[in-house]
């Protein structure tokens, strides 16, 4: 690990202040991934800036019914809540589908998006990988892609983002609040967070410098059936070969997002329409244009079998 100096902020425009106010700026909250990073020489910042005691810790209800969740809220508290697991199950379920209890203890709601990939490449600091080294090549194209992206990849990186939390989030249609050094806030739909990966794949997501999350934001409960189906090498403490959020209504209609094959959570609106025509239906609308490997071919059929799987979860 590289040397870095230390501040504890007071809170949250303090934080961003304190971000923005010189590079190779982090913030650290739980740190469950970027500790590793750094102890790896992954991520290397100057300055970290500590945000656990900005409070950031609540999870409270809104004037239009739905919940606002505290960037610091932890993954554990977040599943555990009653009214998330009343309202929101499917949240509850892909968090609880991800890591283990001490990581969901420690793990926060804003730290959880963001995390970064875990393609190997990306870890193996001997091996080209434009996320970690903008402009030195992408070792993983040609190389074993089992694990990595089918669709919104581009030539410059085929990684996929790694986590469960945020799949279910974006069929729920969450936003995401944020605060910049100047005070200014931002929201942010979910569906434009994380960023498809073009030319800049060194950028995971749409935050400026310095800008802070400090909530998210669930709207009124979909109601219906809740089913997140996740499907990996092995049964727990393992990320997604593909994963399912579905949310169902009796009619049939309903949403679907997809996790494991692209760098963001990937949901289509086009194909949402088609769920009453079945699984097959849906993931040919969803993955249109996709541009799979030979290693990772098979999370195209996989993802059928998941959705139907899901389908059947939820309408038995």
């Amino acid at each position: 690990m590289r040397a870095f100096t230390y501040e504890r902020a007071r809170d949250p425009v303090a934080a961003a202040r304190a971000a923005a106010a010189r590079p190779g700026v982090k913030f650290l909250a739980g740190g469950t991934n970027l500790l590793d990073l750094m102890k790896l020489e992954i991520e290397a910042p100057a300055h970290l800036v500590d945000v656990q005691d900005i409070g950031l810790d609540s999870i409270e209800a809104t004037r239009e019914g739905g919940l606002r969740i505290g960037a610091l809220v932890t993954n554990s508290d977040l599943a555990s809540d009653m009214r998330v697991r009343r309202d929101y199950p499917v949240l509850t379920r892909a968090i609880v589908a991800g890591a283990s209890g001490q990581l969901r203890n420690k793990a926060t709601t804003a730290g959880n998006l963001l995390q970064r990939t875990r393609c190997p490449y990306f870890y193996d600091t001997n091996m080209a990988c434009n996320k970690r080294r903008p402009g030195s090549g992408c070792a993983a194209i040609g190389g074993l892609s089992r694990q990595l992206g089918v669709i919104g990849v581009s030539d410059a990186c085929i990684a996929t983002f790694p986590g469960d939390m945020a799949v279910a989030m974006r069929v729920l249609d969450a936003t995401i609040e944020t605060v910049n050094a100047d005070g200014g806030c931002r929201t942010i739909p979910i569906a434009g967070f994380h960023r498809l990966w073009g030319d800049h794949p060194e950028q995971d997501t749409v935050l400026k410098p310095g800008e802070l999350i400090t909530a998210v934001t669930l709207p009124r409960p979909l109601g219906g059936r809740h089913v997140y189906e996740k499907v990996r090498d092995r049964a727990s403490y393992a990320y997604a070969l593909v994963s399912v959020a579905a949310v169902i209504q009796a009619d049939g209609s309903g949403r679907v997002a997809f996790g494991g094959v692209a760098p963001r959570p990937w949901r289509v609106e086009e194909a949402d329409a088609l769920l009453p025509q079945g699984a097959a239906a849906v993931t040919a609308c969803a993955f249109r244009g996709a541009t799979p490997t030979r290693d990772n071919a098979f999370k195209l059929p996989l993802a059928t079998r998941a959705l139907a799987a899901a389908i059947g979860r939820a309408t038995s």
